[in-house]
């Protein structure tokens, strides 16, 4: 069955030829209010993403995603492997709120915040306009042989394009084993730490690839948020949208003549431009409708009303809007999806906030020694034997610690020089120790016994073991 002609664009994307080649998309410099507004937007969160490896709040790194070692920060929070329940409600609420935020804004996250938009867009292709220039300059220098201008150019341009790609590296590598531990590997000869250097340079060589060759196509064929839109938008979501029953009046499109009165003539709004296409970075036509590749940049927005203004047209003919508020003049109000989707992301909040609240800097676990029961210690005394482990989640090493045992009356005796220890800064201090009680005073062969934690005089935690005994005793 043949695809309707006004429906072809959706059989192949744009930056495939027909020969099934790369078609390399030169956009124009976007120009325009919203375009300011990103700019502020996306220095706002280059910074942020610069800096959060290297501001420390309570003495952790604000943002760190040490994988290898299992250990995470986020804003200022240390999470350790025993709080990966913590971690993953964290990761549920941004899954949550992206999805609010889509379901509501569309693919507004892609163009205002995501990093690939921001640094593509931001960085590499302003860079790019400043070397090469705007679209057609662009255009023409690669149609033209490789001249002494065109060398140079393109050799300025990669150039430049690699020593910030080795910046982002360092930056990711800093979130991934800790802003202290890259600088110490800076600092140090790069022989000494063999395996990070050769991190790094994959790293490098995985961003200059993505920014100076895969570009757009990252937002296109790798990214499954695109996909993941197509199943969250419905015609009340508020995307960048072109309004068809204003730009195509009855006879649709027309070129623009001076003096014309286009309503009278049954004739759009748009006058065929191609301005917003010229402008694209995913190089799509927004007049085809909601796709797949436009990421909300709002680039077609600011040049439409550029043309609009030019041709004493109003402005708006691309905008933020929803399909039913085109087709039906419905203003955006928040939808019983949407209200689902807040709820789900308070109570998610609620909780997680409860959790943080709730958590201890110091966690203890305290363990029966595998394979042993209960020993006789004289006519009276049974003792069990633990290994305990103690978790130090500050930024300042826990001293004089010991361990005392509530409502049970008996001893606590670790296997070790002293009976206080102490625990490094975001460390861990394991060891065996015995506990010692009266057979008398235990009520069956399971005791359920409730061990405090202490530094010095300070309740640091709490935690609870079996204590076991014989099955009869008088």
């Amino acid at each position: 069955m043949e695809t309707p002609k006004d429906e072809r664009f959706r059989d192949s994307i744009a930056t495939i030829d027909e020969k099934g080649k790369r078609a390399w998309v030169f956009p124009k410099k976007p120009s325009g209010k919203l375009y300011k507004y990103r700019k502020w937007v996306s220095y706002g969160l280059l910074l942020f993403l610069f800096a959060a490896p290297f501001v420390k709040l309570n003495g952790n790194q604000f943002l760190m995603f040490n994988i290898l070692e299992r250990r995470f920060n986020i804003f200022g929070f240390p999470f350790w492997p025993q709080d990966f329940y913590l971690f993953v409600i964290s990761m549920l609420i941004g899954v949550v709120f992206i999805t609010l935020f889509t379901v509501a804004f569309g693919r507004i996250f892609c163009g205002w915040i995501c990093p690939q938009t921001i640094f593509m867009e931001m960085v590499f292709r302003r860079i790019e306009y400043w070397i090469e220039g705007d679209r057609q300059k662009q255009i023409n220098l690669s149609k033209q042989p490789w001249t002494a201008e065109k060398i140079r150019k393109k050799s300025l341009k990669l150039f430049i394009f690699l020593i910030i790609s080795f910046l982002i590296a360092n930056v990711f590598l800093a979130y991934l084993i800790g802003s202290d531990k890259l600088i110490k590997y800076i600092t140090d000869s790069p022989t000494e730490h063999v395996n990070t250097l050769v991190s790094l340079i994959i790293f490098t060589g995985v961003f200059y690839f993505i920014f100076a060759w895969f570009r757009e196509q990252v937002c296109i064929i790798a990214c499954p948020y695109g996909r993941l839109q197509g199943v969250l938008l419905d015609n009340k979501s508020v995307i960048v949208a072109y309004d068809h029953k204003r730009g195509e009046g009855d006879k649709g499109r027309k070129k623009f003549r001076k003096n014309e009165d286009r309503q009278a003539l049954g004739f759009g709004d748009c006058i065929d431009c191609h301005q917003c296409v010229h402008v694209c970075p995913t190089g799509i036509d927004i007049r085809n409708g909601t796709q797949l590749e436009c990421v909300n940049c709002t680039a077609c927005i600011d040049e439409c009303d550029h043309i609009m203004e030019k041709v004493n047209l109003p402005k708006g003919l691309i905008r933020y809007a929803s399909e039913d508020e085109i087709e039906k003049k419905e203003k955006f109000k928040v939808t019983a999806r949407m209200k689902g989707y807040i709820a789900v992301l308070v109570i998610l909040v609620g909780v997680l906030a409860g959790l943080l609240a709730l958590r201890n800097d110091v966690e203890a676990t305290i363990l029966r020694l595998p394979g042993q029961l209960y020993e006789h210690k004289g006519e009276n005394i049974i003792s069990n034997v633990f290994t305990y482990k103690l978790i130090n989640k500050t930024t300042r090493t826990i001293e004089n610690v010991s361990f005392k045992l509530r409502k049970y009356k008996g001893e606590i005796k670790l296997v070790s020089s002293s009976d206080y220890f102490k625990v490094p800064e975001q460390g861990m201090a394991e060891g065996t120790l015995f506990i010692e009680i009266d057979k008398k005073d235990l009520k069956g062969d399971k005791n359920k016994l409730l061990i405090e934690v202490y530094s010095g005089d300070d309740l640091i935690e709490t935690t609870t073991v079996n204590f076991l005994g014989p099955r009869s005793y008088n």
